[in-house]
């Protein structure tokens, strides 16, 4: 039987590839997809999951419109990463499935009440989302499996010294997911850092000859150059595939059971994720969260080709 599993997604360049792996999967059945504000605003990143899920073949999967902003601070986009579209300025034809209008919250938990303690859910972008569900439906925290997250990162952020993007979007609401009692993967930079493609991978990919490969190889040129500007080299790396990767492969990963601690307090730490993998006295009362800290990269890479291809 195949895992019943939701995406939900700031589509962006990164997350236009764990979408169409997403759909690529053996052993998993997606049963719905959402959009949250984030890399880009909410009605970008909506068209873009629902243009990029059609371009992989899964027009008829519905796509439900999420939050338009965080639940506090302002939102800040990163157009200096995705371009102002999200997806580094690559058009995709427009997909021709009727627009869904209900949030993203509201179906989303219908979902997890149809598969109960079977619904994974894989969260690609800022939570806000999640924590809107989980706000708004008391029942969703134990009726979903678990919730597969790419955000955070225990050493160092992105955004900020100490913090990663999507955590860094909406503090607050990663805050509530990790706190709910879901049991969460969390796939931050730690691990995230060491899956990586190069130019000539993406070539590669873009020798496919399939619908998507075009996209991934042009679009990904904004991020490569970017990382080449920021000092990481010649590189993207695999961010939100990650998470996507271990439903089907979680050999191909290592983690360890922590307890994740989101700071929403003003100052140096605001969006970091403070975990107590390191210590061995004075743990997190909390310890609900896997930190996945190591993985096969090579093996990671080939699979994303051999899915992709």
């Amino acid at each position: 039987m195949k895992q019943p599993v939701w995406i939900d997604s700031d589509a962006g360049i990164d997350d236009a590839m764990a979408l169409i792996l997403a759909t690529k999967l053996d052993t998993v059945e997606l049963v719905g997809a959402s959009a949250v504000c984030g890399n880009a605003e909410l009605y970008k990143t909506f068209r873009n999951v629902r243009n990029v899920l059609a371009l992989a073949g899964r027009g008829d999967l519905p796509v439900y419109p999420g939050a338009e902003k965080p639940w506090i601070i302002p939102l800040r986009t990163a157009s200096n990463a995705h371009g102002g579209d999200g997806l580094g300025g690559y058009i995709l034809p427009e997909s021709e499935a009727p627009e869904e209008t209900r949030h993203a919250w509201d179906a989303l938990y219908e979902a997890a009440c149809r598969y109960p303690h079977e619904l994974r859910v894989v969260a690609v972008g800022p939570l806000t989302n999640i924590a809107n569900t989980i706000i708004k439906y008391p029942k969703f925290s134990s009726l979903v499996k678990d919730i597969l997250i790419m955000g955070g990162a225990i050493i160092a952020g992105n955004s900020t010294p100490a913090a990663e993007f999507n955590i860094y979007t909406d503090p607050h609401a990663a805050q509530c997911v990790f706190k709910s009692g879901i049991p969460v993967t969390m796939f931050g930079l730690d691990i995230t850092h060491k899956m990586k493609m190069t130019q000539e991978d993406l070539d590669e990919i873009g020798s496919y000859g399939k619908p998507w490969s075009e996209m991934i190889r042009v679009s990904n040129a904004t991020i490569l150059r970017l990382h080449v500007r920021k000092g990481y080299g010649e590189v993207i790396f695999l961010h939100d595939s990650c998470p996507v990767l271990y439903l089907q492969y979680p050999e191909l990963f290592e983690g360890k059971k922590a307890g994740v601690n989101v700071e929403t307090r003003s100052g140096p730490a605001f969006g970091k994720t403070v975990s107590d993998i390191y210590v061995y006295e004075g743990k997190l009362p909390q310890r609900n969260t896997t930190v996945i800290l190591n993985g096969n990269a090579e093996a990671v890479t080939e699979r994303v080709k051999e899915l992709l291809k």
